[in-house]
């Protein structure tokens, strides 16, 4: 599965869905080595439900041993997110070689509706992908403390200065 399918695929599933990570780093011309597609969603019922019917039609499974609907269950996100330092909802497509990684943040350090509304409409080939704000993007990765993150933050503020 070429990431390309899956920006289609969550399009064609109406997925409300804010392209965030090294991707979206690319998208905002910094380049960035990255493995995986990271993804901030909606995260209400009716938009989780869209999306893993969406990762399932893409052969999308949990990386760790639990069930994709438990996506849904808010007080499970808070658990993995505080008692067991969970940033991310991580699957996988073994299908493909290498496997796509896609990591939902199960609780990103953001207003999600004032992210969604700051959203970038980008075109990526011939669908159009939902970019995260520099300002999304800084505010995520100011929150994490890694060093590849601070770097980040600098290409982001100089693009945001300029």
């Amino acid at each position: 599965m070429l990431y390309l399918d899956l920006f289609a695929a969550l399009h064609d599933y109406k997925v409300r869905y804010i392209l965030v990570g090294g991707l979206a780093m690319n998208l905002h011309g910094v380049p960035r080595m990255t493995m995986d597609v990271d993804i901030v969603l909606a995260m209400d019922n009716a938009n989780l439900d869209l999306f893993i019917e969406c990762a399932r039609a893409m052969k999308l499974s949990p990386v760790a041993p639990v069930d994709l609907g438990d996506l849904k269950d808010p007080n499970k996100r808070r658990d993995w997110f505080e008692h067991k330092h969970m940033i991310a909802f991580g699957l996988q497509n073994t299908v493909t070689r290498p496997p796509t990684m896609v990591d939902v943040l199960v609780a990103p350090q953001i207003d999600i509706a004032v992210a969604f509304s700051r959203a970038i409409a980008t075109q990526v080939g011939n669908t159009v992908v939902q970019l995260a704000s520099i300002e999304d993007m800084i505010q995520l990765k100011t929150a994490t403390g890694r060093a590849q993150d601070q770097s980040d933050i600098e290409h982001l503020e100089r693009l945001r200065d300029q």
